[in-house]
């Protein structure tokens, strides 16, 4: 089994990670962890540097304690956060998608679009959400 977790270095992507694992133990699953930036900005060396350590550091204290095979993907690309998590998804075969959700309002979502909810709509495998 293949699990894929969003992850963005926020708190609920960390809660993410730590249901991953749980859910990994479970099964003897392997867990893809997923940050994507959008090229559409000017993106700077030292912030995609930065992006990497913080993804690959954070991760590996909470999965490498338990022996979990795991790979950390930085995506860096000109789709947005939710398609790349699906297009991924979808190229590798992942049988779940973990991802954390953050209460917004409606004008926020409507004005900024929602990654949970596009990934919601669109993963081809089922989506797992924490808070």
């Amino acid at each position: 089994m293949k699990l894929l977790v969003g992850y963005d270095g926020s708190n609920v992507a960390k809660a993410a990670v730590e249901l991953a694992k749980k859910r990994a133990m479970v099964w003897g699953a392997k867990i893809d962890v997923v940050n994507s930036m959008a090229q559409s900005r000017n993106l700077e060396y030292e912030e995609i540097r930065k992006a990497e350590l913080n993804l690959e550091g954070e991760v590996h204290q909470i999965l490498n304690s338990e022996k979990i095979p795991y790979n950390t993907n930085l995506l860096i690309s000109d789709l947005e956060p939710g398609e790349d998590l699906v297009q991924f998804a979808e190229e590798n075969k992942i049988d779940e998608v973990v991802i954390g959700i953050r209460k917004r309002s409606k004008v926020g979502k409507l004005m900024f679009g929602s990654t949970a909810q596009y990934v919601i709509l669109n993963a081809p495998c089922p989506v797992v959400t924490i808070k």
